[in-house]
């Protein structure tokens, strides 16, 4: 079994391709390793915007260099990569940190999108390689 963590879309998408290193979360987590990120099914177009508002407001966006997916161009509901989590913190310089708590994320590896129902937490997925 591999442990996989559900990530709304664009949030998803940004950590496989546009260098995001945080995960932010309310709770916090002493899990250290690899994990498969779980695009989630559920993505609304105010959700969406809230994320693009967010980049722009830390002048992300422009260091990306690249366009972004509409919600329509991303996978949703299913696996999409892995990456590894390395520290759990409350506070960082990263661009992408906010609120409470922030899974460091590195070593990412995107991969072909696997069909895959996703829960709250972490929780078990049957073997797959990263």
């Amino acid at each position: 079994m591999s442990p996989a963590i559900s990530i709304r879309q664009p949030w998803a998408w940004l950590i496989l391709n546009a260098g995001k290193d945080i995960e932010n979360r309310d709770w916090p987590t002493h899990f250290r390793g690899r994990v498969l990120i779980h695009a989630s099914k559920t993505c609304t177009k105010a959700e969406y915007e809230d994320a693009m508002d967010f980049m722009t407001d830390r002048q992300i966006l422009q260091g990306i260099g690249m366009n972004i997916p509409s919600i329509k161009g991303m996978d949703r509901g299913g696996i999409v990569g892995s990456v590894e989590i390395v520290d759990c913190v409350t506070k960082s310089d990263s661009p992408w940190f906010m609120g409470q708590y922030g899974f460091v994320l590195r070593n990412l590896k995107p991969m072909p999108f696997i069909p895959w129902k996703g829960r709250l937490g972490f929780f078990n997925v049957p073997e797959i390689k990263p």
